[in-house]
Formats: structure tokens, sequence, C-alpha cells
């Protein structure tokens, strides 16, 4: 959901199971349990050992991946590991990643006929290195922009949502509009879809004479859920399932509100990212929709608690979040 160096809400239903589960786990410093988590009634495996879901190769797909890509067999995707349960994270070794993303991309490899080699990344590399052809793709909560698509092509598989975070003994009750953050200490990536849409609902405060927000920024998740804690901050605004996982393992916050990542106007839509016109956009595409089709991209969603971000079909380059105003 972030944006590389310059930008639905999970249904009540699956909140309420959510926020339902689990006593407070000791948490490491990269945030995950250090005792395997229950999330919507369900343990959630977090060693090394996935035992993940699986799927057959697609001979007719296969042979549609680029030769570029296709002669050593491998698949290289990037994935930011510093991100937070459930999108990618360090298992329980604090080496192998796991998370629904890196359980996608695996499948995507499965069709393809191809292994999976995993790449580690700061968020802004990820960019760089799929641009330059580093990494043939990238998963890792990347959501579709009108500006990215001028340099990535994007095949879709979840809808992009953002929470509002804040602890329980807040007196905050909803954060849906611009004048609820009104004088408010909030945290926010930067760089992110999530810091843009803050800075416009601060802009539109000063103008209408309301007071502004104070801004922190916490690039890692655990550090702003200190800083939540600690009463630095009154809320966060980051990506919904890391912050309902975090509910759902640890107690003590709650969501009071939920956006789409690409702004009022449009559900914003996360995608797997390619180099723009390197051929992989196509496969892959056909890849998602067979996953989809037999049922293992719905076994994966479910096993991370993200079944109500799932997406009928994939789509190549839909519309994305607009582009900045010049």
């Amino acid at each position: 959901m972030r944006l590389p160096a310059a930008r639905l809400a999970l249904p009540a239903l699956l909140l309420l199971a959510l926020t339902a589960c689990a006593e407070e786990p000791v948490l490491s410093p990269a945030g995950a349990p250090s005792a395997a988590p229950t999330v919507a009634g369900q343990p959630i495996n977090i060693g090394p050992d996935q035992q993940r879901v699986t799927t057959a190769k697609v001979d007719a797909i296969a042979a549609k991946v680029p030769a570029a890509v296709a002669e050593d067999g491998e698949l290289t995707v990037g994935f930011n590991g510093e991100g937070s349960p459930p999108l990618v994270f360090p298992a329980s070794d604090d080496t192998t990643l796991i998370g629904v993303e890196t359980d996608i991309a695996h499948l995507i490899a499965d069709v393809l006929g191809l292994r999976l080699r995993p790449e580690n990344s700061s968020w802004e590399n990820l960019f760089l290195a799929t641009r330059s052809g580093k990494y043939e793709l990238t998963l890792s909560n990347v959501t579709v922009t009108e500006e990215r698509k001028d340099l990535y092509d994007f095949a879709t598989y979840r809808i992009d949502q953002l929470g509002w975070q804040v602890i329980d003994s807040s007196p905050i009750r909803r954060i849906e509009k611009p004048a609820d953050v009104a004088g408010l200490r909030v945290s926010v990536g930067s760089g992110t879809n999530q810091e843009k849409i803050l800075l416009e609902w601060d802009e539109q405060n000063r103008a209408a004479g309301l007071r502004p927000a104070e801004i922190l920024y916490y690039q890692k998740y655990g550090d702003a859920l200190l800083a939540l804690k600690s009463g630095r901050i009154q809320a966060y605004f980051g990506p919904n399932p890391a912050i309902a996982y975090n509910i759902a393992v640890s107690g003590g916050s709650r969501i009071v509100g939920t956006a789409s990542g690409a702004g009022p106007d449009l559900q914003g839509l996360i995608a797997a990212m390619t180099k723009k016109g390197n051929g992989l956009v196509g496969p892959v595409h056909e890849a998602l929709n067979t996953v989809i089709g037999n049922g293992t991209y719905a076994q994966v969603l479910k096993r991370w608690g993200l079944a109500n971000e799932a997406i009928p079909e994939s789509v190549v380059n839909p519309p994305g979040l607009p582009r900045e105003a010049s």
C-alpha cells in the first residue's frame, strides 16, 4: 500500500471474529507472536515449515512465460520482510519469509512450473529492483496507482483496505472523515498511500480552520504499536490486515474506522507487480485466475484470516489510485 518514495473495510463479522480471540502473547521485536496465534478461530503456523497450499503446473500458461524468466527455472520475487503479519513477516526462525503474500507467490510459481526464489528487501528498493529487472515479480501489499502503471504492470489479487487503530481505553469512537483527526496525534508510515490520504485530510482541516493533526512517523508497525500503547500517539493509520491480526493475537486495541487504500472514490486493489512491458504480467494474471478458479487461492486467504479480502477474478492494470494534482 506504500508509494515508492514520493502514495473497504473488513466486514464487521470478520472483525468481530478477529477481535474476539486470544490472550496477550509475548511479541518478538519483529512483532510476531512467540507462540502460535489463533486468528478467526484457527491456529496460524508461524514456523519455517509452512506446509503451504500448493497447486499443479498448467503447461499452457507456463509456455507463455518469457524466456528470460523461464530459462533458469526460477521466479525471483521481491518481498518487504519487515512487513507485519499476516502479510509478509519472518517465521519463528527469524529467516524464512511467511504470510499471505508469500503463499500467493508460491501458487503463482506452481502454475508457471517455476521454483520460487524469495528476495527480502526494503520497501523503497522493491520498486527499484523490479524496474531494473532484478526482481521478476513483487508481491508485498502493493496498491495499484496510476503513476505506478507508467513504470510497472499489475495483476490484482486482493482488495486494499486501511484501518484506524486505537487502544481500548481511548475515547475515540469513530474516524471516518477529516474532521475526526483534527488535533489528534496520529502515526502513519512515510511514503505510503495512507500517508497521502492523511495529509489530504489534514490539509482540508487546515483550510476549514480546524486544528492540524500532529503526525508522527514510524516505519515499523511494532514501533507504532509501542507509541500507541505508551500514549505518544492517539491513533495509528495503516494496513487493515495487519491491524486486525494484531488485535486478534494481542488484544488491547480496536479498529475505529476503515477506508479504501485508493481514497474515497475508488476501491483500492493489491496486485503483483512486474517491470512494464516485460511480458510476465499476462502469465501471472492467468496463474492467479487459475488458483482463484481451483480454490487454492481461497484456501490461502482463509489460512491467514483474510477470506473477506478475496477478489472474484484477477485483472491486469485496473484503474488505480489517482495521480497527484499538478
